[in-house]
């Protein structure tokens, strides 16, 4: 069964609050390899310039992968999850996450294609403070292979 097209530009409400801890941006840096200090030490993060420990570039997936349930858990689109990997990810920041933000999610579908006999899924998160401030736009698409 292809995508629900109808999808395409809908929203859904803002997710509740993330707390980004240092242990989680800590935790997130070994496991990918990040050993810069202002991922592990708040006395380099405050050098570098950043209020307190900053996050690699990606963590943002921690949350946003999270957040797209409310997309991609929805039976109306008719997603198969079983036939889903990833097909591409991109961040575009306003500002650096540090430990101490409150961040909320508020997802999109931008658009939804069929080629080859599967379906492409683009989905956008603005992730901001809870009081709105911008900090990180991220881009998922997903594909659906095709059933057989």
């Amino acid at each position: 069964m292809p995508l629900d097209q109808s999808f395409v530009g809908r929203s859904w409400p803002a997710t509740a609050p993330y707390q980004v801890g240092r242990e989680k941006i800590r935790e997130f840096a070994i496991a990918i390899g990040a050993t810069d200090a202002e991922h592990h030490d708040p006395e380099a993060a405050r050098a570098a310039g950043y209020p307190d420990v900053v996050a690699p570039p990606t963590f943002p997936v921690v949350l946003t992968m999270a957040a797209s349930r409310q997309i991609i858990a929805d039976p109306e689109l008719g997603m198969d999850y079983s036939r889903v990997v990833h097909g591409d990810q991109r961040f575009a920041y306003a500002r650096p996450v540090v430990a101490g933000d409150s961040l909320v999610c508020v997802n999109s579908v931008d658009e939804i294609t069929s080629r080859g006999g599967h379906d492409f899924i683009t989905t956008r998160t603005e992730v901001t403070t809870e009081l709105g401030e911008p900090v990180v736009t991220v881009w998922s698409k997903l594909v659906q292979r095709g059933e057989g």
